[in-house]
This record gives structure tokens, sequence and C-alpha cells, in this order.
């Protein structure tokens, strides 16, 4: 099968349905998008087993799935030491990149590792892909039950962000697929094997680059008995105004066929996406501002202002201090004219030079705008990473309260300015001969951790049981699947409408 399309032998087979009850295995499982997508299909199914060393993920993965359970394991009675060396040969991790050290480990208080300890407990947590053995998933009595094995290994290696090592070998992160391999291996061995696999991945993964290593993949499986359909998925035809593409792959065991999800209308847009209320935090500061204005890097932005019309000083909406002590700018942005505050204009090597956002519009602000020329996605964001809000921005307006003139209130100054008010923390400000006391009408802003996960498909309800920092949960989104995409791919084969379940109205506060 190539990309999702049919040959005649896949015609031959009967489509697979699941009609036995289902236990989830959820390899490199993250917050559990794959539990959520059953969950919220209405599905019963058992968590049998997760595998993820990222001691942020596997809270997470406890404060959703099993809120509220607690129980003493025994763990207190424990001693530090004790704690420290059996999580340290269970091999977590604190970066997601390489196990801690017992010293790194050994630092951490006994509170916290009877914390991380009850957490892998709870979740039937496997810990390390490299330490797992077939037997350890624990597959018993196929005929009674549908073992679904989920595996979304690491992309580092094989995006277009990453260094282009791939996937040969199990040195690359991404390498840790051929761990799969190993675990799947050990299951046939054994004579017990999920009946269902679904992978997740960038699109690379079958590139001209990636695609021996892939076909070696596929071939392997089809060795241990699985017919393999695999086809790339993008999130906007899945109900969700983000433009992530992925590659999802299903391989059944047995003589059975898929058929992907039908793509539907998008009805949702980013604003529909996003809060009402909003910290400050979260928009470009005063200080940003003032820090560009002294820019010393390659580019001083304050003397690009595109054109007589232009009324705003180039502007960054994202900087960070570089190695040499500069700044990186990492957009430039332009406000429209006086008699026109309806869109900024972000530079870009089109005809125009720029490219117009306006309120509801996802825009780039990461650092490696420095070196490219702005995005913008009209009534959509582009692809959450594992930054999140730090690279992800959003166009929004100001609230409408009403009232011309000025107010001084708490030390500070607010303007109103047809029929606006204007905070004086508004961050991009604008000053004319004429008119001291203009403002521009638009404002970018990182996305907020909630709106991220939102934009990943989880509920509000789901969002709010996540006990981490918000650098945390921007990037445990970033690092997840969309549960959409995942509700419409498990619904081909338990005859539900997703649809139905996904009332993009009533979604994020539903229940």
């Amino acid at each position: 099968m190539i990309d999702g399309q049919y040959n005649i032998f896949d015609m031959l087979y009967p489509k697979k349905k699941i009609t036995k009850p289902i236990r989830l295995i959820e390899m490199f499982a993250g917050y559990g998008s794959q539990a959520l997508a059953l969950k919220y299909l209405g599905v019963p199914f058992e968590h049998w087993k997760i595998c993820e060393w990222a001691i942020k993920s596997i809270q997470a993965y406890k404060d959703i799935h099993f809120t509220n359970e607690y129980h003493p394991y025994g763990f207190m009675e424990e001693t530090k030491d004790n704690l420290a060396n059996y999580l340290y040969k269970l091999g977590i991790s604190s970066n997601y990149n390489e196990p801690m050290t017992l010293e790194q480990i050994k630092r951490l208080k006994h509170e916290d590792l009877c914390t991380i300890c009850e957490n892998i407990y709870i979740t039937n947590n496997l810990v390390n892909i490299q330490q797992v053995k077939g037997e350890d998933l624990e597959i018993v009595d196929t005929d009674k039950y549908e073992y679904i094995m989920t595996y979304s290994f690491p992309c580092q290696d094989l995006s277009l962000a990453g260094k282009g090592k791939g996937m040969s070998d199990t040195s690359t992160r991404s390498g840790m697929l051929w761990e799969v391999e190993r675990i799947l291996t050990e299951c046939h061995e054994l004579g017990n094997m999920p009946q269902i696999l679904l992978m997740e991945n960038v699109p690379q993964v079958h590139s001209e680059d990636n695609l021996q290593d892939f076909n070696k993949w596929k071939d392997r499986l089809e060795e241990l008995g699985y017919k393999n359909y695999f086809q790339d998925l993008i999130a906007t035809d899945y109900g969700i105004p983000q433009t992530r593409n992925r590659c999802f792959m299903i391989s059944l065991l047995g003589d059975y066929s898929y058929t992907f999800p039908k793509p539907i209308p998008l009805k949702l847009k980013l604003k529909d996406m996003l809060e009402d209320n909003v910290d400050e935090k979260y928009y470009l500061s005063d200080k940003q501002l003032e820090q560009i204005s002294h820019w010393n890097s390659y580019q001083n932005p304050l003397d690009n202002v595109m054109g007589k019309e232009s009324i705003s000083p180039t502007i960054t909406t994202r900087i960070a201090e570089s190695q040499d002590g500069g700044i990186n700018a990492s957009m430039k942005v332009y406000s429209d004219t006086l008699q026109n505050t309806t869109n900024l204009r972000i530079k870009n090597a089109t005809s125009k030079g720029y490219l117009e956002a306006t309120d509801g519009d996802g825009v780039d602000i990461s650092s490696r705008m420095e070196h490219h020329r702005g995005t913008v996605q009209k009534d959509k964001i582009q692809t959450i990473d594992t930054m999140g809000g730090e690279n992800n921005g959003v166009v929004v307006k100001p609230k409408v309260l009403g009232g011309i003139g000025e107010k001084k209130s708490n030390g500070g100054t607010q303007w109103y300015q047809q029929d606006r008010i204007y905070d004086d923390k508004v961050s991009i400000s604008i000053t004319t001969d004429f008119n001291p006391y203009y403002k521009t009408d638009l404002r970018i802003r990182k996305l907020t951790p909630r709106e991220c996960g939102r934009l990943m498909g989880v509920k509000d309800e789901d969002i709010d049981k996540i006990t981490l920092s918000d650098s945390a949960k921007y990037h445990i989104f970033g690092d997840s699947l969309i549960t959409t995409i995942m509700m419409a791919l498990f619904s081909q084969m338990l005859d539900i409408n997703w649809v139905d379940k996904f009332n993009s109205k009533e979604w994020w506060h539903s229940e």
C-alpha cells in the first residue's frame, strides 16, 4: 500500500472491526492522547500498560487519567537512597532526551521521589522502552481482548527542524523505533501479540532520506503477520484549526483491511479556541520593546519601516538573549495606516513585501524567524511544537470598553480612543504629532497553555487537571497527538460516528 491508496489485494480483505474489550498499550505515552480519544468516543477500555520515561509526562498522564487516585503504597517508608536507586534502574528522564543520573535523582526531595514512584505504579508504567521485554506487556487471552498498541516514537531526528540523523539505529532518538521491533519480536516468540498497532510520526518518516528504513519497518511488520496502511493526515481536516501534518500507520494482525477516515469541513477558527481573559504576561511587554530599540545585532529593526503610510516602527513579537549578548528578532511587524488599523503587516518575501494579519490569525513568533520571513495562518495556527506559546502567537484585539479621553488609575494612565480603552501596558504604542495618544488596534500575544491544549483536541476539564508549570504544559502538548484525529482513526474500527461525538460548539466545556 502506498500512502493511503488501496491496491487490489486490500479489497480482498474484510474490514477490521473491534468487537472485544480493549486493552490499551501506549508506548511513548506522553499524557495519553490515545486514551483520551477512546474516552471521548465513549468506548470502555483498560489502561493496560504505558511506557513513558519523562517524569513530567508521567505526572500529566496520572493527573488526567487517574484523577484523585492516591494510595499509600509504602514508598514514604522507603529511604531516599532506596527510592533513588529504584528510579535510576527504571531509567526515568527529566529532559526527554536522556535518563537521569543517580546523582541527579538523589538531588530530588524525598517527597518528590515518592510522588514519581506513585505515578509510575498507578499508571502501569514500564518507563524506559530500552528495558521493556515482550513478556512485560502481559498480552494474554487474545481471544477475549483486543490489544491496541500505539507507538509515537521520537521525531527529532526525522523532522525538518532536526539534524537529519534518521532512524537507522537505536543510537538516535528516532531509532527507538527498533526497540518496538525487538519487543514485538519477543511477543511473537511468546505467541501473543497486539492485534492492532498504531504509529504516529512526522511525514518525513517516509521521505526520500528515510524511505529505506520505513520500508524495512513495514517489511518486518509483515513478517510478523501484520497488514500495514499508512497516510498523512492534517489537523485542519479533522476539526482543529492547526496546520499539524502527521503520518499515521495502522497495522492489523491477520488478513484485514483498513480505510482511513474522510476529512470533514473545518468549522472552528483559531479565534473560537482562544480564552476570553488572558493575563498580561502573555503579551509583548514594554520592556521587550525597549530592548528592541537598543538592539545591537546585525540589523536594527527600528530602521525598517514599510513605506510612508506605515506608522509603526518595526518590532518583534518575541525576543531572547543571544549568546553574544545581543537580541534575536523573531518577526518584523508593521501596523496599518491611521485610517485603517484592522491588520498588521508581517514582513515576508512576497510581491508586496509583507503578509497581512488580523484579529484571530496565527503568527510564528519563534526565534528562528530571525533568519526566515514572517508566517501568517489565516484563522489557524501553525504546528504547535514543544515550545508552545513561545513559538506560537495570535493577533488579538483589545477589549472594547467604551469612552473617550484620559483616565488616571492606580498610578497609571488609560487612554480612551475611538470608543476603546487601552491600558498603559499596551505593548504596541504609536504616537504622531497630531495624535500623541494613538494606540494600534491589534496586539500579538503567545498562546496560553490551555489554548495549546485545546488546539491538540483536549477538553478543558482534562487540561485543568494537569498539575505542571506553563512551560511543562507547552512541552507535553507540543509533543503529543491531535485527539480528534485519533478519534477518527479508532472510529473506523468501532462503527462510531466520531463527528457526532465531536461537537465543535460544545466540545471544550461539555460534560
